[in-house]
């Protein structure tokens, strides 16, 4: 199994520091955050672009791809009445795209809850035309790109669009294409009342990414889930891609949460091969 870290975890640290870290703890994958390169993906250069990826493989990592897509930016919504709010928001993707693969990475992981909020007036169904709409827009540049976008259900306290797997899984077949797939999130998921173990078991076989964290919004192993199921779980249905440890609360300490995450992993997978 692959475990990569999400790269905001190590936050004010210099790239070249944080991913030697990375890599010393003993992840083989980084994921990262647009914002701690530049507000937007259009506002780095070829030559930034070039200087993170080789500052990751320096350090023996492998960029897997993006997550946090449209934080800290403006003026873009994935569920928007307005045509041209949608039209610009799939130009958006599509650059994000072009900087994912830049970056050697193969996956955009979309969460961004606040910008695909129900907005007044607009139904769960007009929202799910408006989101396919905007992904379809955007399919040709992740065609080119050879990128995936894995699309994030996430719980009724981060956003009121899309918050179970089931429902991520209507919109990918709204949209329809290989490119456009599912993104699975430990936090997310236990908002549900449906195990996470069987979630994965249902909906394996669109999932392309993976996120690792506790509800308690640490690493894996720093609050109660038990994460011995779950990756017997993505054992049992040969999940190939990666698992990125993500996390919200840094109270333990960067270099507790980025090297402890990854021990427990391991120590799960140790049992399951005993």
């Amino acid at each position: 199994m692959k475990f990569a870290i999400c790269n905001e975890t190590f936050q004010d640290w210099p790239f070249d520091r944080a991913f030697a870290f990375a890599a010393e703890c003993g992840y083989t994958g980084l994921e990262v955050a647009p914002f701690t390169v530049a507000d937007y993906a259009t506002d780095i250069t070829p030559r930034k672009r070039t200087e993170v990826r080789r500052q990751a493989e320096a350090a023996g990592l492998q960029i897997v791809g993006l997550h946090w897509l449209l934080a800290k930016t403006e003026g873009f919504h994935m569920t928007s009445p307005e045509a041209d709010v949608r039209r610009k928001t799939s130009e958006y993707f599509g650059e994000l795209a072009r900087l994912c693969a830049d970056l050697g990475g193969k996956v955009l992981v979309c969460g961004s809850p606040k910008q695909r909020d129900l907005l007044p007036g607009v139904t769960h169904e007009q929202a799910m035309e408006h989101a396919a709409d905007v992904f379809r827009g955007a399919l040709p540049a992740f065609e080119e790109a050879d990128v995936v976008l894995a699309f994030e259900p996430l719980a009724p306290v981060e956003t009121n669009f899309v918050n179970t797997a089931a429902l991520g899984v209507e919109l990918i077949e709204t949209v329809g294409s290989p490119h456009f797939r599912l993104h699975l999130d430990c936090k997310a998921m236990s908002s549900e009342s449906t195990p996470i173990p069987e979630l994965i078991r249902r909906h394996h076989d669109l999932l392309a990414h993976f996120h690792a964290n506790d509800p308690n919004m640490q690493g894996p192993g720093f609050g109660e889930l038990d994460f011995l199921p779950i990756l017997r779980a993505l054992g049992e249905v040969d999940y190939q891609g990666w698992v990125s440890v993500e996390v919200f609360d840094y109270t333990p300490g960067i270099e507790r949460l980025a090297r402890e995450s990854i021990d427990y992993l391991q120590q799960c997978l140790g049992s399951l091969a005993e």
